[in-house]
């Protein structure tokens, strides 16, 4: 993951509220990651996994 190109959620703040960050690119899985904390271990999602949380969230009406 050192070559992992990340990007912060939309919905992060320049507060440093709480943020996650993706990692694009990298074939067959999805890694995330805490932006306050990348030194520490990432997450790993398969594809399909990843979409169901994000369109779950997206469905979420509360956001």
């Amino acid at each position: 993951m050192h070559n992992a190109v990340w990007r912060k959620s939309s919905h992060s703040n320049q507060e440093g509220g709480n943020c996650v960050e993706v990692a694009d690119g990298v074939p067959g899985v999805i890694p995330v990651r805490d932006s306050k904390a990348p030194h520490l271990p990432h997450l790993v999602f398969a594809p399909a996994g990843w979409a169901a949380f994000v369109d779950g969230l997206k469905a979420d009406d509360r956001l």
